[in-house]
């Protein structure tokens, strides 16, 4: 007779300490556990519950300048460390007013004139400001540091670029460095005012933006090379981070604009029907660039191919300001004039998420962090604010079982996102009123051109109307 016997080692169920977790052995036949998805749905449904009471996506706001925020930069040097400008430069007519005023009173002591200062340098993980930049006598419209974090290039509207030295202290030791102030390293004086700047990727060359393009070394006081294509002022410049002789522009004109450095002439053009406030390159593929533009939408391009766009990010209901990528190149973060601040991602046509505050105002100028957890907003109420890039991320030091359990949730959540319980829960923003109601009106009146548009169509010759998609729509023409 035989006997069938269950063996087991003893070494795979005792606990090696006591404070070890008890093993417990499953059985993944799906004949025994018949209600397995049935629970796997609960649970998917329960993690995008619990994902949105633990959304606390603002961390903090930076308070100091005296004016709107108009531009910051990241110190690529430095993780914790961001740069930014307002509008609060100091004109000769003011300087002399406040000094006759601190004559006049009492009250006003000397210290309190070195607070206006319109360019300063911020520690996010103290949230304080660690170094200022006096000297613009207008509003500072646009900052740039060099790839290695030591030079930071400014210009404004005073028709000037300074360059300025980043302190190593700074970098290093910002945790016990003083609230100081710094004097420029250069000067060098335009023939009118600068709306932007970037820097080149691993070189000593910038570009500046106004009238014309002009690229500037940091050893010479007069442009090294200028472009110009029309007559119209240029709002913004961007190099491409993977071909360094190659930069984007836009302009006043509703125009897009690639230069290459290395030819006499501009390359490419496009015009948009509305302005393009701002441009951003995709770090992963830099062939593909992003542009912010008047009519609430983001366009995705290829650099290859101007006449059409590869996507179209709808979310905003108002202009949109600034855009900026993530150092992954997965998501982009944009802000708005209708005072929200909405992260997409790269080849999404809607918002993952929406940050807005009760107190923050227009939003000019936003950023992601160099390791792409933090999104930092610039707002025309004077203040920084920092938000997570993940709104339900946990902060601090987790312990593997945490780890695994939030791992284990968001597989879940992707397993079964296109169901429609889990969709509804994970789509769901709360928004303000205003955005909340012209939303709505945008959206019946995208619904009424396009009714309209078939009405019309429906009442001619067959193939009389061709209709294009919103990709090509937009765009007027292409020149080369």
């Amino acid at each position: 007779m035989k006997v069938k016997t269950i063996s087991r080692s003893e070494d795979e169920f005792t606990r090696e300490r006591s404070q070890d977790l008890q093993r417990v052995f499953h059985n993944f036949d799906p004949n025994l556990r018949t209600m397995d998805k049935a629970v796997e749905y609960v649970r998917a449904v329960n993690a995008a519950k619990l994902e949105k009471i633990y959304a606390k996506p603002f961390i903090a706001a930076m308070d100091g300048h005296i004016d709107a925020i108009s531009c910051m930069a990241k110190n690529h040097n430095c993780l914790k460390e961001i740069f930014s400008g307002s509008m609060d430069g100091v004109s000769d007519e003011f300087c002399c007013c406040f000094v006759i005023g601190v004559m006049m009173s009492s009250e006003i002591s000397v210290s309190m004139i070195v607070i206006f200062v319109d360019i300063r340098l911020w520690d996010i993980a103290s949230r304080r400001t660690v170094c200022r930049f006096p000297g613009h006598q207008g509003a500072v419209r646009g900052l740039a540091a060099s790839t290695d974090g030591s030079t930071l290039v400014s210009c404004g509207t005073d028709c000037t670029v300074r360059l300025w030295n980043v302190p190593v202290a700074t970098i290093m030791q910002s945790d016990n460095a003083v609230d100081n102030t710094l004097e420029p390293r250069a000067v060098f004086v335009g023939n009118n005012a600068f709306r932007a700047v970037d820097h080149q990727w691993n070189s000593d060359l910038f570009a500046t933006a106004g009238a014309r393009v002009d690229i500037w070394n940091h050893n010479r006081s007069q442009p090294v090379n200028s472009f110009e294509w029309g007559t119209d002022s240029v709002i913004s410049v961007r190099f491409n981070p993977g071909e360094p002789d190659l930069l984007a522009t836009s302009g006043s004109d509703r125009s897009i604009t690639l230069y290459d450095l290395r030819m006499v002439s501009p390359a490419r053009k496009v015009i948009m029907r509305t302005k393009v406030n701002s441009i951003a390159w995709n770090p992963m593929e830099p062939m593909n660039f992003t542009a912010a533009n008047e009519d609430s939408n983001c366009y995705t391009y290829d650099a290859r191919k101007l006449d059409e766009a590869k996507c179209v990010h709808k979310a905003h209901v108002s202009a949109v300001m600034d855009i900026d990528y993530s150092p992954t190149g997965r998501e982009f973060v944009t802000g708005s004039y209708d005072r929200s601040v909405r992260i997409f991602p790269y080849s999404g046509g809607t918002s993952r998420e929406v940050y807005h505050a009760k107190r923050m105002q227009r939003v000019f100028c936003v950023k992601f962090s160099c390791d792409a957890s933090y999104v930092i907003s610039g707002s025309d109420d004077f203040n920084l604010r920092l938000w997570k890039a993940n709104a339900s991320e946990q902060q601090g030091v987790l312990h593997p079982r945490e780890k695994k359990k939030h791992e284990y949730h968001e597989a879940l959540k992707n397993r079964y996102k296109n169901l429609d319980e889990v969709k509804r829960i994970v789509r769901h923003r709360h928004l303000p009123k205003p955005i909340y109601k012209a939303t709505i009106l945008k959206r019946q009146m995208t619904e009424a051109e396009r009714m309209k548009e078939q009405r019309r169509k429906a009442h001619s010759a067959p193939g009389s109307i061709v209709t294009q998609p919103l990709r090509k729509r937009r765009i007027i023409k292409e020149i080369e």
